[in-house]
């Protein structure tokens, strides 16, 4: 495998290695291009993962200190765990689901469809659907994605048999076991799904997209990629004219290193992207480096989200098969007869009993929370996921007190459900309730949302330098060798999961960088 000395400063420096970081390092290196990734986690392989909630938790969960403030139940409930993501190498790709979905034309023009929302911060993408498009495709052919590219769609657990009767029921059209990064068949030198049913743990067969064994040993096999683990990003450094040179780090053992760089890629998620470009002010940048908007940490984004669970006279087992192969996809048209703007989607949803317990109601006890406890085997379940409001108020800032245990201030998360976030919660309550009351449940647990898996829009995507942090490409406005690749540069959410957009993005931006690099325009 490659090693970089830290002083060669031809290298391009990746700050994160998930969805988009894994992926932008794997592209870069496969153009010839010498790359260091620089992930703040332990480097787990396959045989390492656990079935085993609690402690698969405890293996991957990022849970370094951060502060929530806000109105949403998670600063409550959860107030130093505001997002459930990971910190490994191949980032929360080792624990997503597998969803992939594109955006639809009308989500890529949110301020032109929905009209000045009051409250919002509202912006189009400066990219359309139809320039996306062909980066979608490759997105997908290099995922694996099901029912594309002539590859099938995963099998129905019984947790999707019983959404899809009651979907079918209501009248909804499109509903199938989802465009999926799972192997429904041998491809790419991994198996078939085994229909283990952990997939949020790791997966053990391998048949799920992850970065961690796929694009990372693809870019490391060139010669070309370095993967450094246990390595924390503490500040990005820049010279005289506000070119970025190189990034400050705390190795495995605690000790501060640097590596210079002739471009730096920031992908270490919408909470710890913004929060570097913060840490890292200086007397050129004052408000954080990259920051001349103001904008960097603002506009945070969770989507719409929560849950329905609901039980039945004879068991479901909804928690045997693939945990997300199963989706509504009607309610996620643009359709505000129905009292909001942007749509939602359905997806099946399992939890095993110490995370249900934990967030169907936490801290509860008492006759109704056993009782629901008790029909676990005949339980259903499902995941609302919509668009949210971009707001300015919600945001990640430096928290004022808390510091790290490398004296760096932690990231302070606030967030408020706009009045149309709460409206649209309630439609897909009544909506997803209905479904399962249509085949019969005999109760239902509408669930409020569970710490952020998708966190977005906190870098994001403007045509004008005012307005955003980055250009079309994630190319920082401020600074020409300064990008952000990972779901930070969203301008706005969709009614889908986010991963693949990611990806199609990060694939889209190593051909710029690369371009540029030729030119040397950077």
């Amino acid at each position: 495998m490659a090693k970089f000395d830290q002083n060669d400063s031809s290298v391009v420096v990746i700050i994160g290695s998930g969805a988009g970081g894994g992926t932008l390092g794997n592209e870069l290196a496969q153009k010839g291009i010498k790359v260091v990734i620089l992930e703040a986690g332990n480097r787990y392989e396959i045989p390492d993962f656990i079935n085993d909630e609690w402690e698969s938790f405890t293996q991957l969960a990022w849970t370094d200190m951060r502060t929530t403030s806000g109105t949403w139940r998670v600063a409550k409930d959860f107030a130093n765990l505001p997002a459930w993501i990971v910190k490994a190498v191949g980032g929360s790709t080792v624990h997503w689901a597998g969803a992939s979905l594109r955006f639809d034309e009308h989500e890529f023009k949110a301020r032109t469809t929905y009209g000045g929302v009051p409250g919002t911060s509202l912006h189009d993408w400066p990219v359309t659907l139809a320039e996306m498009e062909p980066w979608y495709a490759k997105a997908e052919f290099k995922m694996g994605v099901t029912r594309t590219n002539d590859i099938p769609g995963l099998p129905g657990n019984n947790n999707f048999k019983v959404l899809e009767a009651g979907a079918r029921k209501l009248g909804y059209k499109t509903v199938h076991t989802g465009n999926m990064a799972i192997n429904s068949q041998p491809r790419d030198g991994r198996g078939a799904c085994q229909q283990i049913g952990f997939c949020f743990q790791g997966c053990k067969s391998g048949a799920k997209w992850s970065t961690l064994y796929t694009e990372i040993p693809k870019g490391e096999a060139t010669g070309n990629l370095e993967v450094r683990s246990g390595s924390m990003a503490i500040k990005i450094e820049h010279d005289a004219s506000g070119k970025v040179t190189g990034v400050v780090y705390a190795d495995g053992q605690g000790k501060m290193q640097l590596q210079k760089a002739r471009i730096v890629a920031v992908a270490g998620n919408s909470i710890e992207s913004p929060r570097l470009l913060l840490n890292s002010a200086s007397n050129l940048f004052p408000d954080g480096l990259a920051n001349s908007s103001g904008q960097v940490g603002r506009n945070y984004m969770r989507h719409m989200t929560g849950s329905v669970y609901a039980t039945f006279e004879n068991p479901v087992h909804m928690y045997r098969g693939t945990t997300m192969a199963g989706i509504v996809r009607d309610e996620a048209a643009f359709n505000p007869k129905r009292g909001f703007v942007g749509g939602y989607e359905m997806e099946t949803l399992s939890l095993g009993l110490p995370f249900m317990a934990a967030f169907l109601n936490p801290g509860a006890w008492g006759r109704s929370f056993t009782a629901a406890m008790e029909t676990y085997p005949r339980m259903a379940g499902m995941w609302l996921v919509g668009e949210d409001m971009p707001q300015e108020t919600n945001r990640i800032t430096l928290d004022p007190a808390a510091k790290d245990k490398f004296g760096m201030p932690v990231a302070s998360v606030h967030f408020d459900d706009h009045p149309n976030d709460v409206a649209m919660r309630a439609h897909a309550y009544r909506q997803g309730s209905a479904i399962y009351e249509a085949v019969g449940a005999t109760v239902t647990y509408p669930t409020t949302p569970y710490p952020s898996t998708h966190n977005l829009g906190t870098n994001r995507m403007s045509e004008k330098a005012k307005d955003g942090v980055v250009n079309k490409f994630g190319q920082t406005h401020d600074v020409k060798n300064l990008f952000v690749s990972d779901g930070s540069q969203f301008t706005t959410g969709a009614a889908c999961n986010p991963t693949l957009t990611i990806v199609a993005l990060a694939i889209r931006q190593a051909d710029y960088i690369a371009g540029a690099m030729q030119k040397k325009e950077i």
